[in-house]
């Protein structure tokens, strides 16, 4: 069973930057792909950015330009960098793994951006 465990959400003022961590409880080489999602108060959960096992990415043209989505396969974990925050931003930023059988999830984790 994968795990998936979001760290790194926190308040901080519009123009900051934060950067989510989300550690995988087995190899993430083995995932096709990660992504981070996030979903505001009363919104559907939308795709933020997603990373491929070959490292392919594509990112919301939302946080285009002020996002970017690493992985490193040695520690196992997947990372979302977000510069420029603005008060749009504040969300649930969820982990996902998709394998060839299914989809996983994290619990995830609060950003609330200030203005």
């Amino acid at each position: 069973q994968v795990q998936l465990v979001e760290f790194g959400g926190a308040l901080v003022q519009a123009g900051g930057s934060l950067r989510l961590s989300c550690a995988a409880s087995g190899s993430i080489f083995s995932f096709n792909a990660m992504g981070w999602y996030r979903q505001a108060p009363g919104k559907q959960r939308e795709l933020v950015a997603r990373i491929t096992r070959g490292g392919s990415t594509n990112y919301a043209d939302t946080v285009k330009g002020r996002t970017t989505i690493s992985r490193d396969n040695a520690k196992n974990t997947a990372f979302l960098q977000m510069n420029s925050l603005k008060p749009e931003d504040t969300a649930v930023y969820y982990c996902n793994a998709e394998t060839w059988q299914a989809a996983y999830w994290g619990q995830g984790t609060q950003v609330t951006v200030s203005s």
